[in-house]
This record gives structure tokens, C-alpha cells and sequence, in this order.
């Protein structure tokens, strides 16, 4: 009887030494911060990376946090950005500069690796509440980011440049968003040791507009040296520099941007308003515009020549980048979310897609002929395809093909690792039987897999799916650990190179293929390649 006291007596003090052994309270540069416990980790909810970016800092760039006295309390999720929202009970602020850490560690100095989670939402949605639970169980420090979205991320205006040339020497507008991204990441990389990660092991990695946010921080001089490795899924940012911006098939430069967010602001009636009052405007009203909320997004970064120097395509084929090992990918029906979302399509809609997306008669009938659309059905997948080629799968191939050539040349060393998911079996933008198809991984489909979190825009959870988000977790870890995504029981994922077999493909298992739908991916190339040398005359679109 004494021996069974003892034991419980030891087993009691062991349980005590793990629960308070977690490290739920810590110094960083601005205080002392305290987080919650979670699942045996430490979960520090809201910490702000940046003053509140409201009255006279609405549309400048973030500034630094600012030190507070005591203890600050990082127990409650923060608002999310202010946004247009379909109903439901969620916050959102103007005061959105936050980020959130989960951590295994016991202490700070651990010199663990660390994940932060960028949010996607075409730049005009979206918050910073992903459940990185898994990666923190597998011994990676995970921290998920906000930034400022829409009108308040990316509106450029002549009087927002003008005022910025006078304060700070850049004649530049829009990007504030990405500016407060690149800001979290140098807090992280301030301050992550104090929660047991390695400032020198940091991985970026996002979806949709997050995965085109984590190819931006690639091509951002304002970033180097911020982390080491990249995942972006769906994203990639290619896209040629423009006055005007069609659908995904070009960026606006700050003059294209500044026409447009000027035409946005007639729109909602404050055309004629001096920044002084625009400031103090309530944020709603920035809200309704359906042009610039549409599908897909358009109030979107700008190449400025300082967040974004310029053509990322020219860049890259100078080796003017973030040279880091990136593991990027798309998949295989993309575009159905914003096909569908626009309540299907058809032949007359097609039409007019093609008008004004290929105003040049030849090259028009060069993609009527790679992508018909003489009947609701062709329709339908026409727009879908273009979509997706458009705004992931052409940015990310191109970027596979020159930072891999860089590499293989010895003009860099970062690898490319390519994936390509195909695992849904089902996709409910395709309404009807005549419109469903084989490759049916829609748009966000891959994040139940990639998170551990399966069900939703998939369909009900299998065994099949279990299998393979372990197996494509497995992949992700070792990639935020080591830089490479092989290891241990894994099939092997070689490094990219135009023209082999060297793409994952992800469908009931993981097997190595050349890339999908090259033959649309090369018309694409050689369209963005004649975009490069054609400018569209300026407008307001």
C-alpha cells in the first residue's frame, strides 16, 4: 500500500512538472506576454505586431508596436480585418495588426522550427484563425498572420502618392497589406526565440491570395532574409506589369493603380474628398462596391518599384530574387469556384469573357481554339480552365521553370519541389451530371489535407483521405524542418526541372508525373511573354 502512495505521489508531481512546464509566459521586445494553455501547448492569441493602423495611419504603411506596461494578456482571437461579411457573428476592425503563436515549447531558446500561416481571401477577405495544431504536435512553432485587406490593404490614389513622396522620398500607393505582412514576418524574426522557434528556420506559406503573398515576399527585396523556405498553394505571381489589370492577366503599376482606386472612389461617391476627411469616413462605406469586390478580387498590389520592384518574369530571369527552396503547386480545377460562383456560364457569357480578356483578334482565336465554348457545357469549363491556368497554374509553372533553370544553371540554389492535388472525387460548383469530371480538385480543397482537417468543400471524410493528408503533412513538416520534403517511409519527391517527370501528384496516393495540362500552360507562356511587350493603353478597369 505504501509503494501504490508513492507511485501516485510520483505520478501527481510528474503530471504537475508537464502542465507547468509549458511556456505560457514571455518577453518579447514591446513586454512580457502570456498566453493559454491548449492541448498541452501555448496558444498566445492577438499579440500586436504593429500600432492600430486607424484615423491618421489608415492607407500608410504599419508602424511598429509599441512597448505596454505589465502583463499582456494574448488570450483572446483579435478581430479580423475590416471586410464585407455574409452574415454570422464575427468581429472586424481596422485594428487587425495581430498574429497568433502556437508552441510545443518548454521554454524560449529551443531553436525549434517555425511555420507561419498567411491567409487567403483575393486580397480582399479573410483572417488569421487557421488551426495549425498539427504542425505544433510535430514540433514546429506555428504563428498565423493578419494584414490589412481591400480598400484599407490596396487602395492607391494620386493624393495617397503625392503624400507619400512627401513624407518618405516614394512616389508610391496600395501595398500597405503586403507592408504589414513583411513587418509581422520581421517581428517574427525578432522576436520568435522567445517562444523557443529559430528566427534562422522560418517558413512562409499560404493559399490563394496567401500562396500569391507568399510568391510576392519571394520577389520582395523588404523581405530578404525574413525565412528560409516557402510553400505557396494555388498562388504563384507572374503576371506581367500593366496600366490596367484583366482579370489575372496582368498587375497594375502605381499610375494604373492610382486611375483605378480613383474611379473606385467615385463609385462609392467620395471622389472629390480631401484625405483628411477620407480618413475619418466609417470603414463601411468602403464596403459596397460590387466592382471592386467581385470574384476574384480587384482592389490587389501594385508593382511600385519598392514593396514589388517590377516584372517578377524579368526578375527571376535576372536572378533577382529571394533565392530560398520553395514548395509550390495548384490544383486541378481551380477555376470552378469562380466559375460557379457566378452562377455557371454560358455561351454568351463566354463570349464576352473572350472579348474582354483578349482584346487582340489573334491571339483571341488562339485560345477560343484551345478552350471552346460553344455550348454551356464548353462554356462553363472554358472559363473554369482560363481561370486557373490564369491566376495559379500559369504563375506557378513559370515560376517552377526559372528559379529551377537559376538553380540547375548555379545562378541560385534554391529548389523547387511541384505538386499537383487531383484527390477530390467530387466538386459542388459542378452543379449538374454534364458538367462533373475526373479532375475535380476545386479552389481551398487541398487545405483539409495540408491542415489535417478533412470534410467540407471535399465531401465527407474516408479512409482514403486520412491516409493521404498523413502522407502530405508528412511531406510539409519535413519541408519546414529541413528545407527538403523527403524523409523516412515517403515516396520520393525529386527537386523540379522543366521537361521530366518531376511533379507529386496527389490522388489516393502520391506518385511522380510531368505536369498537367502543359499544352494550355505553354499558350499561356507565350501569351504572357507577348503582354510583356504590349501595354494596354491606360484606363479605369
Amino acid at each position: 500500500m505504501k509503494a501504490f502512495r508513492l507511485l501516485s505521489i510520483v505520478l501527481m508531481a510528474l503530471i504537475s512538472v508537464s502542465v507547468n512546464a509549458q511556456l505560457l509566459r514571455t518577453t518579447v521586445a514591446q513586454g512580457v506576454v502570456e498566453g493559454v494553455e491548449q492541448n498541452g501547448m501555448a496558444y498566445f492569441k492577438g499579440i500586436p505586431f504593429a500600432t492600430p493602423p486607424v484615423g491618421d495611419l489608415r492607407w500608410k504603411a504599419p508602424q511598429p508596436a509599441k512597448p505596454w506596461q505589465g502583463v499582456y494578456k494574448a488570450d483572446t482571437q483579435k478581430p479580423m480585418p475590416y471586410q464585407q461579411t455574409q452574415g454570422g457573428n464575427q468581429q472586424k476592425s481596422e485594428d487587425c495588426l495581430y498574429l497568433n503563436i502556437l508552441t510545443p515549447a518548454k521554454q524560449a531558446g529551443e531553436g525549434l522550427p517555425v511555420l507561419v500561416w498567411i491567409h487567403g481571401g483575393g486580397f480582399s477577405t479573410g483572417s488569421s484563425g487557421q488551426n495549425g495544431e498539427k504542425y505544433a504536435q510535430a514540433g514546429i512553432v506555428f504563428a498565423s498572420i493578419t494584414y490589412r485587406v481591400n480598400a484599407f490593404g490596396f487602395l492607391a490614389l494620386p493624393e495617397l502618392t503625392k503624400e507619400s513622396e512627401k513624407e518618405t522620398g516614394r512616389a508610391i500607393s496600395g501595398n500597405y497589406g503586403l507592408q504589414d505582412q513583411i513587418l509581422a514576418l520581421q517581428w517574427i524574426h525578432d522576436n520568435i526565440a522567445a517562444f523557443g522557434g529559430d528566427p534562422a528556420k522560418v517558413t512562409i506559406m499560404g493559399e490563394s491570395a496567401g500562396g500569391i503573398s507568399v510568391a510576392m515576399l519571394c520577389q520582395s527585396p523588404l523581405a530578404k532574409g525574413l525565412f528560409r523556405g516557402a510553400i505557396s498553394e494555388s498562388g504563384g505571381n507572374m503576371a506581367p506589369l500593366d496600366n490596367v489589370r484583366i482579370d489575372n492577366n496582368s498587375i497594375r503599376n502605381v499610375a494604373g493603380d492610382e486611375a483605378y482606386g480613383q474611379a473606385y472612389m467615385e463609385r462609392i461617391g467620395f471622389g472629390k474628398m480631401k484625405l483628411k476627411d477620407l480618413r475619418k469616413q466609417d470603414p463601411e462605406k468602403f464596403m459596397g462596391d460590387p466592382i471592386a469586390f467581385g470574384a476574384g478580387g480587384a482592389l490587389w498590389p501594385n508593382y511600385d518599384g519598392y514593396v514589388l520592384k517590377g516584372d517578377p518574369y524579368k526578375l527571376y530571369e535576372e536572378g533577382d530574387y529571394n533565392d530560398v527552396n520553395v514548395l509550390i503547386g495548384t490544383n486541378s480545377d481551380e477555376g470552378s469556384m469562380f466559375t460557379g460562383f457566378a452562377g455557371g456560364f454560358t455561351p454568351e457569357k463566354y463570349e464576352q469573357e473572350m472579348q474582354e480578356s483578349f482584346p487582340d483578334p489573334t491571339w483571341q482565336q488562339k485560345f477560343r481554339e484551345m478552350y471552346p465554348g460553344k455550348t454551356d457545357e464548353e462554356a462553363f469549363n472554358a472559363h473554369s480552365d482560363m481561370f486557373r491556368e490564369a491566376a495559379f497554374a500559369w504563375p506557378t509553372y513559370a515560376w517552377g521553370n526559372l528559379q529551377s533553370k537559376n538553380t540547375a544553371e548555379g545562378k541560385g540554389k534554391g529548389k523547387v519541389y511541384m505538386f499537383f492535388f487531383n484527390h477530390a472525387k467530387q466538386n459542388m460548383f459542378r452543379r449538374t451530371p454534364a458538367l462533373q469530371r475526373e479532375y475535380s480538385t476545386m479552389h481551398v480543397a487541398e487545405m483539409g489535407l495540408t491542415f489535417g482537417q478533412l470534410g467540407g468543400f471535399g465531401g465527407a471524410p474516408n479512409p482514403s483521405d486520412e491516409a493521404l493528408s498523413r502522407l502530405v503533412m508528412q511531406y510539409w513538416i519535413n519541408f519546414i524542418k529541413t528545407g527538403d520534403p523527403n524523409g523516412g517511409y515517403l515516396p520520393l519527391w525529386p527537386a523540379y526541372a522543366e521537361g521530366t517527370e518531376s511533379v507529386m501528384n496527389f490522388r489516393d496516393g502520391a506518385f511522380v508525373t510531368g505536369v498537367h495540362n502543359l499544352p494550355q500552360l505553354q499558350l499561356w507562356e507565350e501569351y504572357m511573354k507577348w503582354r510583356r511587350e504590349h501595354m494596354t493603353p491606360m484606363n479605369n478597369k
